[in-house]
């Protein structure tokens, strides 16, 4: 299992070659799907709709309803439109398909607020037993927000208070297997930036070689989405 954030540098972190790090947990590689790199997956999510504990999480233990979130002047239908947003970066990325299930019984990945409020965004990864050339299934992840933190929607110059997607993003991220390659120059880096707002070359390499090359990915080189740089509603 592994827990990772946007601003706090792991001991095993330095810069990735390529501008990527893949998430490595007692020495394997994790990814959804097949145990083959380059092998696409679908994954189903969902978001908690009550209190949930997960006693081997190394963080997100206690997981609470996403909708404590939007108590900040951010509306839950929009917290769900920004993660289905942070959602499709990946899926335009790479050989990758996510749904929304309403059961977090039938979900890979499960998101919610913290129970015990930390920090800014955690993510935890477990995985199964069985390993086939130096590669683990993942068997479920979670990612965690802190509901006692300020949130935002679009980027407006202050790197105090995050945006939203951004951070699932990189959350997200790590819920599909990859670590942060660094503190900078990625959306993977492990700082909080609004320097740009869409998947990086190296969170781009790191994706593609866990899953492949997406159908749609050449749209990433059509820019960033321009919702980042609006100011916060």
């Amino acid at each position: 299992m592994a827990v990772l954030l946007p601003l706090a540098l792991p001991s095993s972190a330095d810069n990735g070659e390529g501008g990527y790090r893949l998430l490595e947990l007692d020495g394997y590689k994790v990814k959804w799907g097949e145990q083959t790199l380059g092998v696409g997956a679908s994954i189903s999510y969902a978001f908690a709709d009550e209190t949930l504990r997960f006693d081997d999480a190394r963080n997100c233990r206690d997981l609470a309803p996403m909708k404590a979130l939007s108590g900040q002047d951010i509306p839950f239908e929009r917290l769900v439109r920004e993660t289905e947003e942070a959602f499709r970066v990946w899926e335009r990325a790479a050989d990758l398909s996510f749904h929304r299930v309403a059961d977090i019984r039938d979900a890979d990945i499960i998101l919610g607020a913290q129970g015990q409020p930390r920090m800014q965004a955690f993510a935890n990864v477990s995985y199964g037993p069985d390993e086939k050339e130096g590669v683990r299934a993942i068997g479920q992840s979670l990612v965690c927000l802190n509901p006692d933190h300020k949130w935002k929607v679009g980027f407006d110059g202050d790197n105090d208070v995050y945006d939203i997607r951004y951070t699932l993003i990189h959350e997200i991220g790590h819920a599909i297997g990859l670590d942060h390659p660094g503190p900078s120059g990625q959306v993977m880096g492990f700082r909080y930036t609004e320097a740009f707002a869409e998947l990086q070359p190296g969170d781009l390499r790191g994706v593609q070689r866990l899953y492949g090359r997406g159908a749609n990915d050449g749209q990433l080189a059509n820019g960033p989405d321009p919702h980042l740089f609006k100011p916060a509603l």
